[in-house]
């Protein structure tokens, strides 16, 4: 029987999808659903949010529940609920976050981002099922190399750095202390203690920096094919080389140098970047210096379902992609905690007076760009003796930020009919809101979302 229900959403987000009818689209939704944190289809709603119903009884649904439990796999039953709208019939298929992933229909996986279902690579598959074992790639054996490949240099000083964080003796031999760190198990060298100790060329680690006069001119460049922690300290050395430096008189019996972007924030994106780097992708990492930027690519798309938005928000819990890598930095006392680089990397930034970073996910890959530009005094909105961000908006910029808040999807021309102005004058002020660092475009123009990045 068809129960009454008041409210049903009005859009589709990463937790809801319309159908105006029953067909494999329908269980591809439910499987993205699964590989994610769960969701609910509505079948019988249009894309735009217009309840049309369907026709359908008891038969009917138990044939749905058999189809999708027939072609996925494992298999998945959703609960159902059938609503009553306007007269109308909608059924509600509410499926939970499944515990074993991933889920498959018809042997292709999928899974959800923002409001769209995508088909998994390769590798995203096998990142989720090690997520669901509480794993990572870096912990499994490396097939082509073996504890000859590494270096005990390297590894004398990977633990002395240990000995001075924690102020206490290791006093055990070298490849022990590794096999109980699990950088070497079961007396084989693991992918990541091959990254981060190997002792000669490795091929898999390519990082290059090159420092750029225009798009196309670089006048000075460095390749690197190192462990880890080398590459950490040189590709660091390479860009202070590059940077411009005042010197501040402050009347202490040394002078301060100021450059012209914050180390501090240099030093942490570049450790995000060699701790976090999809390694499997055979795309090296990239830093281009500019004039007026700095641009640090890595090859992998933002690891665990996190998006751009919750990287912004905060809104998120740390999940490595290299959890042995990871804890190894972290052992050695390069990060402070995990999930706190791009909060601390804002945070620098806005102590040092520069303007925030953009995040971008771009040709498979994560993107981070350093500004040198200064915030000016009347650009720092809302940062003035308790200033909010409304006190410094006009009547309709603070509408449409309102407006985004609570639908992040509204177009351009939806903003105009509720908020009572023509598209052009919409244009504008969104166009001051995001040179104002305010909101941010995620995604295409078609597909993509607005985020408030002030409060």
């Amino acid at each position: 029987m068809a129960t009454p229900h008041p409210v049903l959403p009005t859009t589709e987000s990463e937790h809801v999808e319309f159908k105006t009818s029953f067909t494999d689209e329908t269980i591809v939704s439910l499987v993205s659903f699964s590989n994610a944190k769960g969701g609910t289809v509505y079948i019988g709603i249009t894309d735009r949010g217009e309840v049309k119903g369907v026709q359908n009884g008891k038969e009917t649904i138990a044939q749905w529940i058999n189809e999708i439990k027939n072609k996925t796999t494992p298999a998945i039953i959703p609960d159902v609920e059938v609503i009553l709208q306007d007269n109308k019939t909608v059924v509600a298929l509410r499926i939970m976050e499944y515990p074993v992933k991933p889920v498959s229909i018809k042997g292709r996986y999928y899974k959800r981002t923002g409001n769209a279902n995508h088909l998994m690579s390769v590798a995203e598959v096998a990142d989720l099922h090690l997520q669901t074992i509480n794993s990572s790639w870096d912990f499994y054996p490396d097939p082509n190399h073996g504890i000859e490949h590494i270096s005990i240099d390297k590894i004398t000083k990977f633990i002395e750095k240990i000995k001075i964080r924690t102020q206490n003796g290791i006093n055990i031999p070298e490849i022990e202390f590794l096999s109980k760190m699990e950088i070497i198990r079961e007396g084989k060298l693991t992918f990541g203690g091959y990254l981060l100790f190997a002792e000669e060329y490795c091929m898999i680690s390519d990082v290059q920096v090159g420092r750029f006069k225009s798009e196309t001119t670089i006048i000075d460049s460095l390749t690197l094919n190192t462990d880890l922690f080398t590459e950490v300290d040189e590709i660091i050395a390479f860009i202070k080389k590059h940077l411009m430096v005042e010197y501040i008189i402050t009347g202490e019996p040394q002078r301060t140098e100021r450059f012209d972007y914050p180390l501090d924030a240099i030093r942490e994106i570049v450790i995000n970047m060699v701790v976090h780097r999809d390694y499997r992708d055979s795309s090296a990492s990239i830093i281009k210096i500019y004039d007026d930027r700095i641009e640090f690519y890595n090859p992998g798309n933002l690891y665990g379902g996190i998006t751009i938005s919750d990287l912004l928000k905060g809104n998120y819990s740390s999940k490595s992609r290299n959890k042995l890598i990871a804890r190894a930095f972290k052992e050695a006392g390069l990060i402070e905690r995990y999930g706190s680089g791009i909060p601390r990397i804002h945070k620098i930034c806005h102590e040092y007076g520069i303007k925030s970073p953009i995040l971008d996910e771009i040709s498979q890959g994560f993107r981070i760009t350093l500004f040198k530009e200064k915030v000016k005094l009347g650009d720092k909105l809302g940062d003035k003796l308790g200033d909010k961000l409304g006190d410094k908006l006009t009547a309709n910029q603070k509408l449409i930020v309102t407006e985004l808040r609570k639908n992040p999807s509204i177009s351009l021309s939806e903003l105009s009919k509720k908020i009572g102005i023509s598209q052009t004058a919409i244009e504008n002020n969104v166009s001051k809101l995001r040179k104002a660092g305010i909101i941010q475009r995620l995604g295409t123009t078609k597909n993509g979302s607005w985020i408030v990045t002030k409060k």
